[in-house]
C-alpha cells in the first residue's frame, strides 16, 4: 500500500561539466528561496560529502544523496516523497555533466519526471551559450525548464545570452563572484571551516538575479512510495555504536546514521582530534572518512584516543574504518610535504598522500549478507603487509576495486559504504558476523 502522494516543485540543477558553478548556484537559490519564506530541501546526486555540507547550511536541513544505483530507485523515490511532504521547493544538485555517469543526472531526472535547470559558466562566451544549452537539452533529450547563467560580466552580457536562448528561458543570472566557495584537493572545504559562510551564502543569494515568480514557473511534481520498502529488522537493538565526528572524520552520510538507528543501535559521537577516548560502553566503533592528513600532528598527539582504539581492538569490539578512518589506524601517515606522523598502529602499514587522484567512482562490496554499495575517492595509498580479505568491485566495469582488510574485529578499506543499500551487511559488521 503506497502512502498518500505528496507534491512540491522539484528541479534538478545540472550543467555541461564540473566547474560550471552548480554548487554555488544551488546554494544561492536555496538561500534565496528560504529568504522568500519557502520551505526548502536539497539533495545531492551521487556520492558526495563536501557539497552537502555547504548545501545544508544554505537550506537549513540535512542533505541526502539521490542515486539510481547507490541509493536505488525505490529509496530515492521514498526520500523525494518524504521531502515533498515537508517542503515547497526541492533542489537536486547534479554531479559532473548532465549526461555523465552510469546512471547519470539525466537518468535521475527522467526517472522521477523532474525538470532540469542548467547552470552555464558564461564568463567566456555570449551567443554561443544558446548553442550549448540547446545541445544539452536535445542530446537526451531532457525537460529543460530554464537556465541560470553564472559569472555574467554585465547587463549587456546577460542580454546577449538571453537573446541566444531562443525558446529556453533564461531564469536568472549570477555575476562574477569576488569571493566564492573555497576548495581543496577533494573539492570544497568543509562548511565549518569557513568562518563567514553565512554572510557568503547571503551574499550569493543577493547576487542571484532571479525574479521571485520564476520559481512558480516550474511544474509541481507529485510523488508517493510504498512504506514496506523501508522495513528494517532492528538486529542491533541494545547496541551502542561510537562514531568519530570532527574536522578529521566528517565524511558521514546522514542516511548512514539513520540506518544504524533503524537497525536499533544508539549512536554516540566522539572526537579523536579533541583526544577523546572511545566511550567505554560502546559495542562498536565507526570511523568515517575525512581529512586526517590535515591534522596529522594533532592525531599523533592524541594518545588517549589512540590508546582507546587499541584497547577496543584488543577487546574484539567491531570496528569499521573507511578511507580517512583507515588512514588514522595505520602505523604512520605521510603528508604531501613529506612530514610523517605516527598514527594509532592498529592496521600494519604506511599511508602516503599523493598529488594525483588514486581512485574515483562507485563500487560495491559483495558480502555474505548481500551487496553493500558505495564509492571510493582518495588521494593517498596504503602500503601494508596485510593481505586483503576481499575486494570491492567497480561499477559498472566489474573490475577489481578497493581492498578490504580484516584484522581481528577490524574491517578497513578506502571504500565508503552507503549503509541503507544493504543494512544486513552493516549489521553483520557491527555484530561481528561479516566474515567477507
Amino acid at each position: 500500500m503506497t502512502t498518500a502522494p505528496a507534491s512540491a516543485r522539484v528541479v534538478l540543477i545540472s550543467a555541461i561539466a564540473s566547474g560550471q558553478g552548480k554548487t554555488t548556484v544551488t546554494a544561492a537559490l536555496a538561500r534565496k528561496l528560504r529568504q522568500q519564506g519557502k520551505r526548502v530541501r536539497v539533495f545531492k546526486t551521487g556520492p558526495d560529502f563536501l557539497d552537502p555540507m555547504m548545501l545544508e547550511r544554505a537550506s537549513g536541513h540535512p542533505v541526502y544523496s539521490l542515486d539510481l544505483w547507490m541509493v536505488g530507485h525505490a529509496a530515492s523515490r521514498r526520500l523525494l516523497a518524504r521531502a515533498a511532504a515537508e517542503a515547497d521547493a526541492i533542489l537536486i544538485e547534479g554531479v559532473m555533466g548532465l549526461y555523465d555517469g552510469t546512471p547519470s543526472s539525466a537518468d535521475l531526472a527522467g526517472a522521477f519526471n523532474v525538470p532540469v535547470l542548467a547552470v552555464l559558466d558564461a564568463s567566456a562566451m555570449a551567443q554561443t551559450a544558446g548553442a550549448v544549452v540547446h545541445g544539452l537539452r536535445d542530446y537526451g533529450p531532457v525537460d529543460l525548464a530554464g537556465v541560470i547563467a553564472n559569472r555574467v560580466g554585465s547587463a549587456r552580457h546577460a542580454q546577449m545570452i538571453d537573446e541566444a536562448m531562443r525558446d529556453i528561458p533564461l531564469l536568472g543570472t549570477l555575476a562574477r563572484q569576488e569571493k566564492s566557495l573555497p576548495e581543496r584537493h577533494l573539492g570544497l572545504v568543509q562548511a565549518d571551516e569557513v568562518s563567514d559562510l553565512e554572510s557568503l551564502l547571503d551574499g550569493l543569494a543577493g547576487q542571484l538575479d532571479m525574479p521571485e515568480h520564476a520559481w512558480d514557473l516550474f511544474p509541481v511534481t507529485t510523488l508517493a512510495y510504498d512504506p514496506q520498502d523501508e522495513t528494517i529488522e532492528p538486529v542491533l537493538k541494545g547496541k551502542t555504536i561510537a562514531i568519530a565526528r570532527d574536522a578529521a572524520f566528517a565524511f558521514l552520510y546522514p542516511a548512514n546514521i539513520d540506518c544504524l538507528q533503524a537497525l536499533g543501535a544508539q549512536c554516540v559521537f566522539f572526537s579523536p582530534l579533541a583526544n577523546e577516548a572511545i566511550p567505554p560502553h560502546a559495542d562498536g566503533v565507526y570511523l568515517p572518512g575525512g581529512y586526517p592528513e590535515l591534522h596529522g600532528q594533532a592525531l599523533a598527539d592524541a594518545t588517549q584516543w589512540q590508546q582507546s582504539i587499541l584497547q577496543a581492538h584488543a577487546a574484539q569490539v567491531p570496528i569499521l574504518a573507511e578511507c580517512g578512518g583507515m588512514m588514522a589506524l595505520a602505523d604512520e601517515l605521510t603528508g604531501l610535504d613529506g612530514a610523517t606522523w605516527p598514527m594509532a598502529g592498529v592496521l600494519p602499514g604506511r599511508v602516503s598522500m599523493q598529488k594525483r587522484l588514486a581512485a574515483l567512482g562507485p563500487q560495491a562490496w559483495a558480502t555474505e549478507h548481500g551487496e553493500l554499495r558505495g564509492h571510493a575517492f582518495h588521494y593517498s595509498s596504503l602500503d601494508s603487509s596485510l593481505a586483503p580479505a576481499a575486494y570491492a568491485i567497480k561499477h559498472s566495469t566489474g573490475t577489481q576495486g578497493e581492498a578490504i582488510y580484516r584484522l581481528g574485529s577490524l574491517t578497513a578499506s578506502y571504500f565508503h559504504a552507503y549503509f541503507p543499500s544493504c543494512p544486513e551487511a552493516v549489521a553483520g559488521v557491527f555484530n561481528g558476523q561479516e566474515r567477507t
